[in-house]
Formats: C-alpha cells, sequence, structure tokens
C-alpha cells in the first residue's frame, strides 16, 4: 500500500503495510517498510473475538506470517494486549531486535506477557522465565519527546497518547530518496497508537504532531461521542446507588490497565464525596466495598502508584491533600484462586453492597466469567461496561441482548440474563469522534494521506465522510 501523495506518484522511499486492526479493533500490527527491504513494525497485537487478519486463517491470527529477517525494531505503543500480544509469536519467528517503548511501558510490559503466557500460552514457569529474561534483553526504554536513531536514515520519537501510563503514538522519520524538492528532506509518519480522551483521569491529554505526512489514525470511536466526565460520575452513582439500595453487586469486566486504575481513581472520590452519607436501606457509601479480582490489575495498580510522577495536575492534588486515589480504606484486593472462589460465592449468597472489578475486559475469558455465571440471573446486581465490546465476545452478547432479557453463553452454557446492564461510554480510554477530529486539525502541517484503522467497518466510514468534508486537500482513505 503506497503512500499517496497529492494523489500522484511520489518516490517516498517507503510504503505502510498492515497486519491487523483492519477488519476491526484487535490485532494492531503496522509495518513501514524501505525500498531497501528494511522495515519498522509498529505493535504486534492479538487478535480478540471473531476478529481476524486480512487473510484470516485457522490459528486465528497467532503466526507472523511477513518476514523478520529485515526488522530494524518493534516500537510498542502501549501495552494492552491487543498491541502486543502476538509479541511472543515474533520472537518464536526469530525476531531478536530492539522492542522500543516508553519507560513506564519498558515495566510494564513483562507484567502484561507473563499474564498473557500463563492464561493463553504455558504454565512452564521456567520457559515463561526465560522467555521474559529474553524481553528484557530486547527492551529498550525511551523517554517522551526525544528522537532516536532505529536505523540509517529513520529516527523515530513517542510523545503522551494519554490512553493508559505509558502510551504513546510515534512519529517517524525517513530521510527522503528519488526526485523530492531541496526543502523536501524528510518524510513524517505518525501511528496514532490508541489516543486518549481528554480529561482522562491520572494522564494529560495528547497533542498534535507539529507536521505529518502520513498519519495512521485509530477510528475505534469515529462515529460517537462520549458523555463528558461530569455526567459519567453523575451514571455511576446512580448505578452503585442501585446496588446499596438493592444490596447487589456491581460487576465491572475490565481491561487490568487503565480503566481499571481511572475507575477506582472515581470511586475513591465519589466515596470521599459521599461520606457517611446513607443511600438508601440502612446502608451507607462507606460501607460500599470495592473488590479488585484480578492479579494483573492489582500488579498494574501497585505500577500506577510507583509511576506516580507520571500523573497530572488533578491526581497530585489528591496525593498532596493527603487522599490514596488508587489504595483507599474500601479497596481490597482478591489474590488467590480460593479467595476468588470464596469471593464469589459471598457476593451471590450473601446481601452486601460490592463494586467488583475482573478480568477479562470483553468477558471472553478470567476471572470475571465465574462471576457473570453467579450473578446474571439475580435482577438485585447490575453488570456495568466501561470498554469497548468486540464482536463475538461474550461481553457484545451481554451488553446488546441483557437489555432485552436475553442469554449469553459460558463456557458452552446457556445464562438468562436478568441483572441490569449498563455502559458508561464516557469511561472509554479511546478518543471520540470529537477528540479525533481535534487531534487532526491541531497538526500544524497537515497530512496529505490520513489512513483509518483500529475500527469497526461504521466508525471507520463516518470518520472517513467528516474528514474529506473537513479536510479537503487530504486523502483520507479505509485501510484494507
Amino acid at each position: 500500500m503506497d503512500m499517496n501523495i497529492d494523489h500522484v506518484s511520489v518516490d517516498t522511499g517507503f510504503t505502510v503495510h498492515h497486519h491487523g486492526a483492519i477488519n476491526g479493533v484487535t490485532g494492531s500490527c503496522h509495518e513501514l517498510r524501505l525500498d531497501d527491504g528494511r522495515s519498522l513494525l509498529v505493535d504486534c497485537g492479538l487478535f480478540q473475538g471473531t476478529e481476524q487478519p486480512g487473510n484470516a486463517s485457522a490459528d486465528k491470527g497467532l503466526e507472523i506470517d511477513f518476514p523478520v529477517d529485515g526488522l530494524m525494531g518493534l516500537v510498542v505503543t502501549h501495552v494492552h494486549i491487543d498491541h502486543v500480544g502476538r509479541i511472543p509469536y515474533l520472537l518464536a519467528a526469530g525476531f531478536r531486535g530492539p522492542i522500543f517503548c516508553t519507560e513506564a511501558s519498558a515495566l510494564l510490559l513483562p507484567l502484561v506477557l507473563e499474564d498473557a503466557l500463563k492464561v493463553g500460552f504455558t504454565r512452564n514457569a521456567p520457559l515463561i522465565k526465560r522467555f521474559l529474561d529474553q524481553i528484557r534483553l530486547q527492551v529498550v526504554a525511551l523517554p517522551y519527546k526525544q528522537w532516536r536513531s532505529v536505523g540509517a536514515g529513520v529516527s523515530i520519537k513517542m510523545h503522551p497518547a494519554g490512553h493508559i501510563l505509558g502510551s504513546a503514538y510515534v512519529e517517524a522519520k525517513i530521510q527522503a530518496a528519488g526526485a523530492v524538492p531541496v526543502s523536501k528532506r524528510d518524510w513524517r509518519v505518525i501511528f496514532s497508537g490508541d489516543l486518549g480522551a481528554p480529561y482522562t483521569p491520572l494522564l494529560p491529554a495528547p497533542k498534535s504532531p507539529w507536521r505529518a505526512d502520513l498519519l495512521v489514525l485509530e477510528s475505534t470511536y469515529g462515529d460517537r461521542l462520549h458523555e463528558n466526565r461530569a455526567q459519567r460520575q453523575v451514571r455511576l452513582r446512580q448505578v452503585i446507588e442501585h446496588a446499596l439500595v438493592n444490596r447487589g453487586a456491581v460487576l465491572v469486566p475490565a481491561f487490568s490497565i487503565g480503566r481499571t486504575q481511572e475507575l477506582l481513581y472515581d470511586l475513591e472520590g465519589l466515596i470521599h464525596r459521599m461520606g457517611g452519607r446513607e443511600a438508601g436501606n440502612g446502608v451507607r457509601w462507606d460501607q460500599l466495598e470495592i473488590i479488585v479480582d484480578s492479579p494483573l490489575a492489582a500488579k498494574m495498580t501497585a505500577s500506577y502508584r510507583r509511576l506516580r510522577h507520571l500523573w497530572d495536575n488533578e491526581a497530585h492534588r489528591r496525593l498532596n491533600a493527603g487522599r490514596h486515589p488508587l489504595a483507599f480504606e474500601q479497596l481490597y484486593t482478591v489474590e488467590s484462586h480460593d479467595e476468588h472462589l470464596q469471593t464469589v460465592a459471598y457476593l451471590a449468597n450473601s446481601k452486601r453492597p460490592a463494586v467488583v472489578i475482573a478480568a477479562s475486559g470483553m468477558c471472553s475469558g478470567g476471572r470475571v466469567v465465574n462471576y457473570l455465571k453467579a450473578l446474571l440471573g439475580d435482577p438485585r446486581h447490575d453488570v456495568l461496561f466501561v470498554g469497548y465490546q468486540a464482536a463475538g465476545t461474550p461481553g457484545r452478547v451481554i451488553q446488546q441482548y441483557g437489555p432485552k432479557g436475553g442469554y449469553v453463553e459460558l463456557d458452552g452454557q446457556r445464562f438468562t440474563i436478568r441483572a441490569g446492564v449498563h455502559t458508561l461510554g464516557g469511561y472509554s480510554a479511546h478518543a471520540d469522534q470529537a477528540s479525533l477530529m481535534r487531534f487532526v486539525k491541531g497538526i500544524r502541517h497537515q497530512p496529505r494521506e490520513i489512513r483509518l484503522v483500529h475500527g469497526d467497518d461504521s466508525a471507520k466510514r463516518s470518520l472517513q465522510q467528516l474528514l474529506r468534508r473537513v479536510s479537503p486537500e487530504t486523502n483520507v482513505v479505509i485501510a484494507g
């Protein structure tokens, strides 16, 4: 897929190829390939749900079906599994080059990959240790906003993306080749990764780059707008008040990184504001238990606390006031599998109100499944979605059919959905349509081409139409 500059053939010296996130929002993997055969890979993520690569195969797109010999390196935008989950297969294919990422991602990446290996690959501890040792040898931590050469004629710079801690969008600078004007000495390619929403707790919002010739842009929410932060906090309070009055549980299928920490941050703020007030049925707000039942989420939350120097100003004001937004009194972490089973039984049989945050975020595995089996059939409880649910996942089924009194299949068994089902779009860690448009409009030297990836068809088409209206000089295409 050659970059199209002003709709004429221009020798840029490179092409961009997509090995994922073109038929949906998972499996992000993009290759910047130079004419001399060298290339740079941006992300290497896992496919989830029914999403597949363009050349779908029976192995769910796990194998690396492109050559790795010429790879100068892998750039990781952030450590969500749909951006890093195929790294073990990349190493198995023979890749031993540098893995570039931000300093925070360098700390988080081994934790994510260790969990991924245990869940989907092997429980062999020595094998996992050897793999993680190899990863640590290859990881190169980069500070934000500093150029780093990755090979002759190619440099990269990481910019804060505001998606999760350590997330970045990547600016690649390629020395110009062929017959180009003297003033045009290099090309700039921006890979957005996943851009965060404005006013995301803990993280500063992303700022647009100064220049882009080609922008590879995510479009997850390219066709919709999020609730603002004040609206989502009101709706969160309403859902929790229902649980307090009914003495039920609010089950939040959460991604271990990002949304879990944002939700904890808002819950701490809510409990702090409501204090000892009674919500009804004799239950006070400060009696609400907040349970995190995900070993990876617990590790990530601890890492967020250690990396508090990267938090935004609002979060630091809470810390300076003596509050602990990610380690407050009502917060309880479930560690062992036995504790997990006891907690499921306790919430199903007791009448103690609680908020349970459990992985995985799309209900496709992990501890959340046991909670769903135990709680879905009881109207005292609620399921609260705060993240995107990919097509084909149980989360999408519950989200779509739960309000209609439908059912979902979990581990081959059918469960009727009687619990309340709610979606808070404002908790998405992704930029919505308005934020994506602001990001593009903020680029001082506008792209000649924008290539849309990482979105459902409707989201990509909607964003494409809007971009074409406001930027008629830009070639806006859907990658495929």
